[in-house]
């Protein structure tokens, strides 16, 4: 089980999220380590008493409660976060009639989503908390905006369309992204690529195709338009804005 006790350093700044579930597998297997390839500083327990050994060592920005604990309801949980902290708060559970999304969220939590969980969708969610617990600092004069673009946000783990929809990146997709969003509208070598997402010569290239591909198909579901995002016969890929 992960605690998250002795962070590195260069994690400073980096989110970070609780994971609170009593399922080993669920938060062992898929939850912790898929938002960490979302770019989040995860801890995860198993039980309340757990929570407050992290909560005694740190303060996170977000807890993502599961109901069902072995130690511990988890709306009275909610309720005494938000009573005594700044703390955001996610409830992920099996349990989601009216009744109980209304109880948690009446008890201060910030998002109430049913389990089995979309990844996608909470770690979305996940940023958007984010943006309300840490708002971008007060704009100086306005200037005339330019139209707007695909761009990077959030440390760079969103790609925002020109709509302003965003969607939550995996580390390799935000690598290959910003080495592509470095050199708008000119080819970037499959070479540049597989370095920049940490391969070396024994990396496949044909994974290229298949992450773009996968890329692609994620941005049309979830934001409803085409990534401009080309192959370049002989020179590798090239991102039009």
């Amino acid at each position: 089980m992960d605690a998250g006790a002795g962070e590195a350093l260069d994690e400073e700044g980096i989110p970070h999220i609780v994971v609170v579930e009593d399922d080993d597998v669920l938060r062992d297997k898929l939850v912790a380590p898929s938002l960490r390839d979302f770019g989040f500083r995860v801890s995860a327990v198993g039980t309340a008493r757990e929570l407050d050994g992290v909560l005694d060592r740190d303060e996170p920005d977000i807890v993502v409660l599961d109901v069902g604990l072995p130690d511990g309801d988890g709306f009275s949980i909610a309720e005494r976060l938000y009573a005594q902290s700044r703390i955001g708060i996610v409830i992920l559970s099996g349990r989601h009639t009216q009744a109980d999304r209304l109880r948690g969220l009446s008890n201060g939590a910030d998002a109430y989503l049913a389990k089995p969980v979309v990844m996608h969708e909470l770690a979305a969610t996940l940023r958007n908390l984010m943006r309300r617990l840490r708002p971008p600092s007060r704009p100086g004069p306005s200037v005339p905006s330019a139209a707007p673009t695909w761009r990077l946000d959030n440390q760079g783990w969103c790609l925002v369309a020109p709509s302003g929809v965003s969607v939550a990146l995996k580390a390799h997709e935000r690598a290959m992204l910003r080495a592509l969003l470095h050199a708008p509208g000119e080819p970037v070598s499959r070479e540049t690529l597989i370095t920049a997402m940490g391969g070396d010569e024994q990396f496949d290239p044909h994974r290229i195709e298949v992450l773009v591909y996968r890329l692609r198909s994620k941005v049309a579901r979830h934001v409803g338009l085409v990534l401009p995002l080309s192959a370049v016969r002989g020179s590798g890929y090239v991102f039009t804005m």
